[in-house]
């Protein structure tokens, strides 16, 4: 009986022995993905930095001016003036409803006192 005993507990000990031995190869395998994970993202957000950067350089103003007086003709560009806005007037709004208000509430932030 102690043999079985033994046999048991040594198959016991090596079925561990391998459950921690792939446990460890994939943790191992997990970690060395996660750090390519991790550069990816820093690579990305350098390359994200830098294409803000050349954006900014892109539009600078001075140089959308230059871009917009070079082709000023083929582009058939106007200046902006105040008579390329609407009045407010001329803008449709959605018809408002006539509120009806049953009972008013006083609100103020000094607790409903009046002041003369």
């Amino acid at each position: 009986m102690r043999i079985f005993i033994y046999i048991m507990c040594s198959a016991l000990v090596l079925l561990v022995a391998y459950w921690a031995y792939t446990e460890n190869y994939t943790t191992q395998m997990s970690i060395r993905r996660v750090n390519e994970l991790h550069k990816k993202v820093a690579n990305e957000k350098e390359t994200i930095s830098i294409l803000n950067v050349e954006w900014a350089y892109l539009n600078r103003p001075k140089r959308l001016q230059n871009l917009a007086d070079l082709n000023f003709r083929h582009l058939n560009l106007v200046p902006l003036t105040a008579h390329h806005f609407a009045e407010l007037n001329t803008i449709p709004l959605p018809p408002t409803q006539n509120l009806i208000v049953n009972s008013p509430v006083l609100v103020s932030s000094d607790g409903g006192k009046q002041f003369p």
